[in-house]
């Protein structure tokens, strides 16, 4: 009888898309804009060992004109940034 083995855990890479979608559900007063405390709550959600360290990389990393939030323009860097860190689905 020929056996198959399944890994324990499966994980599936989040699309930057989804993680757009993530990033925005922490845009609490719905400003369109993301301040450090909301991307660091957003990188909490994703498993971060560090959310606040993440959340003022991702702004160093995203924060073109270094106003201290992550807006609409900047957003795709600070996604491109997040899923260069590969969160995933589990």
């Amino acid at each position: 009888m020929r056996q198959t083995i399944f890994p324990k855990t499966t994980s599936l890479s989040l699309t930057e898309d989804q993680l757009r979608k993530i990033f925005m559900q922490f845009d609490v007063d719905h400003d369109s804009v993301l301040s450090r405390d909301e991307i660091k709550k957003a990188f909490d959600s994703l498993g971060a060992w560090f959310p606040g360290y993440r959340a003022n990389c991702g702004i160093n990393y995203a924060d073109a004109n270094r106003d201290g939030v992550v807006d609409l323009s900047e957003l795709d860097d600070l996604v491109s940034y997040a899923h260069k860190l590969g969160y995933s689905i589990k």
